[in-house]
């Protein structure tokens, strides 16, 4: 009888691994608080009810839908991929300070204030995440290395949110917080082994050449 073997490798480059790692890093960060936030602000912002929750969590994709063309706009002038490095390391960080923030707060303007930092950092780190994955994306499997990012997402968010209320419930709410920029701070830390792939900045726009050799500097197995 003739036997059929199927061989699964996942092979990605080295820049499409470390910001799919970098972002299952954030996203199992931010789900921790997913399904605990709405307590957490009606329990612990004195003047907190569900109303204090809509609107906050409106704020901050208002914030970010707002600012995020313009970031974008912005990066896309400047040729080269260092602008949008910088753009996405800051903003991560920047977001990786408001669980923090979420420690020290106890009313409804404090809170907004936060969301809408958080809008911002992450109308930063949003679309300069995609457009230096864009450029490296490996060529031909552009769909699978999509698809590993999306899997990576709603895995770490999925473990998170599991997780989440368990933690909050066994350790209270600062132990996640602090879990969650925990995980926002590595997020950053991951990106900084690209660095030495990141495009200088140059005249004209450029798309790097992602059909290697099997032994490339970029090329790996995830």
């Amino acid at each position: 009888m003739k036997t059929i073997k199927f061989t699964f490798r996942i092979s990605l480059n080295k820049v499409v691994r470390f910001l799919i790692t970098s972002d299952l890093s954030l996203s199992m960060g931010w789900g921790f608080i997913a399904p605990i936030f709405a307590v957490f602000v009606t329990e612990q912002i004195a003047d907190g009810d569900l109303r204090v929750v809509g609107f906050s969590a409106g704020l901050y994709w208002i914030t970010k839908s707002i600012a995020q063309p313009f970031i974008a706009r912005h990066v896309d002038k400047n040729h080269g991929e260092i602008d949008d490095f910088y753009f996405l390391v800051w903003g991560l960080f920047l977001s990786g300070l408001v669980p923090l923030g979420y420690l020290f707060i106890n009313s409804a303007w404090q809170l907004y204030a936060l969301e809408f930092i958080h809008g911002i950092a992450m109308a930063c780190a949003v679309p300069t995440w995609a457009g230096i994955f864009t450029r490296h994306i490996d060529k031909g499997q552009e769909a699978f290395d999509w698809s590993i990012e999306s899997t990576a997402l709603g895995f770490g968010a999925g473990v998170a949110g599991a997780l989440g209320g368990w933690m909050a419930s066994t350790f209270g709410f600062s132990a996640v917080f602090i879990f969650v920029s925990a995980f926002t701070m590595f997020a950053v830390i991951l990106l900084f082994p690209i660095r030495p792939l990141i495009i200088p900045k140059v005249r004209q726009p450029v798309r790097p050449e992602t059909k290697k050799p099997p032994f490339s500097e970029e090329k790996g197995a995830f």
